[in-house]
């Protein structure tokens, strides 16, 4: 009954310095808590092991010892939650299996809450900046106020002086409740771009829970307007997401297309170190994001499927791309 540990072992592997698999049942790696070897950067002296049908962590340099589920909560509070989870499903927790039943949280009312606002579509500034864009304007809203509009549903501006009108891109949640807006700006002077309200912040601030299909490999993409062009995808509003909470199996990280822009190399080359796929753009593509390359004739459904890479592949392709 070592599966669930193999695979979390697996997962964790990317958080280990120098992590090796020597044999069946058997890894080795430098150990975290003490550093390891001063004298060797090579030696790896921390060691997953069987031990009668669970695994054991040791470290040969400085004694620490402790069962798993224990390590993997020190590394990696997010893995540990998932893998006490799992073992819990399996009826593998308790208090003679070495791994602690989980805490499960008393489930909150899900209030589906409708959005109160004419569509974008009856707003002639609106809905021409949206079909510009090549976006349909009945998918999103139009608010003349967006902090008015926003304070009747959560009181979250103090003040609303110079409010002013925006598209209002609604997000929802798996089980299609409201748990956000976007407002996006319609003129140049309107700062920021973006101002995104969520009415649950218990929810990851993604746009497109309500329409992708698990089964299926998930995009991820920078911005609600970009995931419209892509089947099966979401979008990040505004911040980073922990997508390994939410328990999908095949996901794609579609960042934009800035060889010359440091942060977003940086977040590539993180996202490629935690084993996850990403696109690369071919060199030959200019626009910065999809919505662009839409605009500029690109069949971007193609472009993704031709140039999703992983691993060691993944970083060459990142060390030819980059402007950096």
């Amino acid at each position: 009954m070592l599966y669930i540990e193999s695979k979390y072992i697996g997962l964790v592997s990317a958080r280990l310095e120098k992590f090796k698999k020597t044999k069946d049942y058997l890894y080795t790696f430098r150990c975290p808590y003490c550093g390891d070897s001063k004298k060797s950067k090579n030696k790896t002296r921390g060691y997953f092991y069987k031990y009668k049908n669970n695994f054991v962590f040791k470290c040969h340099n400085c004694g620490m010892s402790k069962g798993f589920s224990k390590f993997l909560k020190d590394t990696d509070i997010v893995l540990h939650a998932q893998y006490i989870m799992e073992k819990y499903k399996e009826g593998l927790s308790g208090e003679h299996r070495g791994v602690e039943d989980p805490v499960l949280p008393l489930s909150k009312p899900i209030f589906k809450k409708k959005v109160k606002l004419p569509l974008a579509s009856t707003n002639a500034k609106a809905s021409d900046y949206l079909k510009k864009r090549k976006l349909n304007p009945t998918k999103f809203y139009y608010a003349e106020g967006f902090k008015h509009f926003c304070n009747i549903y959560k009181p979250t501006f103090e003040s609303t002086r110079n409010d002013n009108a925006r598209i209002v891109i609604p997000m929802y949640d798996e089980n299609k409740s409201l748990i956000g807006f976007q407002g996006r700006a319609l003129y140049a002077f309107q700062k920021p771009k973006y101002l995104t309200v969520m009415l649950n912040e218990d929810s990851p601030k993604l746009y497109g829970l309500d329409t992708i299909n698990k089964e299926k490999p998930i995009y991820i993409v920078e911005g609600p307007f970009d995931s419209t062009f892509l089947e099966n995808s979401v979008a990040m509003c505004g911040s980073d997401v922990d997508i390994r909470t939410l328990g999908w199996s095949d996901y794609i990280w579609v960042f934009y297309n800035e060889p010359r822009n440091r942060e977003n190399i940086n977040r590539i080359s993180k996202t490629i170190d935690r084993g996850d796929k990403v696109i690369i753009w071919p060199n030959h593509i200019v626009e910065k994001d999809i919505n662009d390359m839409v605009l500029s004739g690109h069949d971007v459904e193609n472009l993704v499927e031709s140039n999703t890479y992983k691993g060691l592949e993944a970083k060459l392709k990142l060390k030819s791309w980059k402007k950096v």
